[in-house]
């Protein structure tokens, strides 16, 4: 057992068995043995790559998607740039660079919603001039231009596994000592009410209840001050099936199997983000698979221009770094993107398609 294990089955044994939340969240944020606040697990020498560890042009379209969002709002003064779940800083880099480029940017200072403070001191490294807060609501009040990338798969879910008139939650209790699944006595949930249509007896649905506010928060403020928003991160729309998974040293990993030492993550249902969203007050983009939403965005024309001048292993990561951001088989369906903007603004860049001019524009 992990010392994180050993603790866990300690707590279950005195009060009984815990949801698959509060298992996460343990293993995630554990003041002194959770897995982000005591490790760097990003890149080649951590557990995991993100997007922006792949190629700098994921970053830099992201980047001039909210600065035109931005501009198409007439530039507001005192616009503020944010990421939530910023990783190492890769992708605010990334951002900040590209940002150089666009007039009148240079007064979008950024901000780092991050709570840990191991990767606060690795963000430092490459936005030293960054504002550190610790919950979306500590952002200032002003037009918000945020991404957040694989941020909403690291939130705590529950699992739910359908029963003939109603669902037993999936739970982690003790079978000789050790972790293990187990599920709590069928109950009729009025929250599941509206899944019993779609789903059968056996089936399972998972549900991210600390996501609904954050959504809230963000698209409340876009709606109220102006700005957008880019989520991009790996789910679909409407969530069934288990899709919690561990993975170490760039490996799957037993979900149970070390708890503290292994990120944990699950798809993002993307239904219930957009329904917070638009109650809060903002418009909403269709989901979009993140293949589509780069390229709608000209990341292709972006790699061909990077390309001038590589040769060799250099060429061929590159060649390989926009397959794997962009082609179905690999990130480019499994990731999808969701926009953020205000009710009475133009779309963000890339979240519809441009019109085709071999046919008319539909009615």
């Amino acid at each position: 057992m992990t010392p994180l294990a050993e603790i866990l089955a300690a707590r279950i044994a005195a009060t009984g068995p815990i949801t698959v939340a509060e298992f996460m969240a343990e293993c995630l944020l554990h003041p002194t043995h959770g897995y982000y606040t005591t490790r760097t697990p990003f890149g080649q020498a951590g557990d995991f790559t993100t997007a922006p560890e792949i190629s700098q042009m994921f970053g830099e379209l992201l980047g001039l998607a909210l600065a035109q969002a931005w501009h198409d709002q007439g530039a507001p003064p005192g616009a503020i740039l944010a990421e939530i779940g910023p990783g190492r800083g890769t992708l605010m880099a990334d951002i900040l660079r590209v940002l150089k480029q666009v007039p009148g940017a240079d007064t979008l200072r950024p901000h780092l919603v991050e709570a840990s403070p191991a990767l606060r001191a690795e963000q430092a490294t490459r936005v030293p001039e960054a504002v550190w807060l610790d919950r979306v609501e500590d952002l200032p009040d002003a037009p918000l231009l945020l991404v957040a990338n694989e941020f909403f798969d690291a939130l705590p879910i529950r699992q739910f596994e359908r029963h003939v008139a109603g669902w037993a939650e999936r739970q982690i209790g003790l079978a000789e000592g050790a972790l293990a699944f187990g599920r709590a006595q069928p109950a009729a949930l009025a929250s599941l009410a509206h899944r019993m249509a779609d789903t059968s007896p056996g089936d399972l649905v998972e549900t991210c209840a600390p996501a609904h506010p954050i959504i809230a928060e963000i698209a409340g403020r876009i709606a109220r001050h102006g700005g957008a928003a880019i989520i991009a991160d790996y789910g679909d729309w409407r969530s069934k099936g288990d899709t919690l998974q561990a993975v170490r040293a760039h490996r799957p990993d037993p979900v149970l199997a070390h708890p503290g030492q292994a990120d944990l993550t699950a798809h993002v249902d993307f239904e219930p983000l957009a329904q917070a969203a638009r109650t809060a007050g903002a418009s909403v983009s269709a989901m979009i698979p993140q293949g589509v939403f780069l390229e709608r965005l000209a990341i292709t024309a972006r790699a061909r221009a990077l390309a001038r001048g590589l040769e060799g292993a250099a060429l061929q990561s590159h060649i390989a770094a926009h397959r794997r951001l962009t082609h179905p088989e690999e990130m480019g369906t499994l990731f999808k993107v969701l926009c953020v903007s205000p009710p009475s603004a133009p779309p963000v860049p890339g979240s519809i398609a441009p019109p085709n001019p071999g046919k008319p524009d539909a009615p």
